[in-house]
């Protein structure tokens, strides 16, 4: 995922020591830790998108440290995200995460993302619910 438009800025964020996450992904807030957001986080508890990627190799992956999170500072925020078959049908109807990259076309039971506009059939732009609101 990506930000798209609007205004965003980066903030340090405990994280939760030995999780790799993949630059863009979406994340939440759980125990005052960073995660990656999953298909059932809630809305109110995802903060943002992750910048750097981290990997089980790097020499501190284990270890506590702040990561820098893309927050966003306005409503109506556009996120980028890739999905599977997408169509103008789509458009305006709340859908879930697969994972922290991906939305569900087919879920529809925490609503968190609102596709806007069809870029192809594998990536949408489109309003996401951070902290529980679009």
């Amino acid at each position: 995922m990506r930000i798209a438009k609007g205004k965003t800025k980066f903030v340090y964020l405990p994280v939760t020591t030995s999780t790799v996450f993949t630059s863009g992904d979406a994340v939440a807030m759980s125990g005052g830790l960073v995660i990656e957001a999953t298909s059932s986080t809630t809305p109110v508890l995802t903060i943002g998108l992750i910048r750097h990627s981290i990997a089980s190799t790097d020499s501190n992956y284990a270890t506590a440290r702040l990561v820098e999170v893309e927050v966003p500072m306005e409503k109506g925020i556009i996120v980028e995200a890739t999905t599977a078959s997408a169509t103008a049908s789509n458009i305006g109807i709340e859908y879930d995460l697969s994972d922290a990259r991906t939305v569900n076309l087919s879920g529809t039971s925490i609503k968190i993302f609102m596709p806007v506009t069809i870029v192809s059939s594998t990536l949408v732009q489109g309003f996401m619910k951070f902290l529980g609101s679009y």
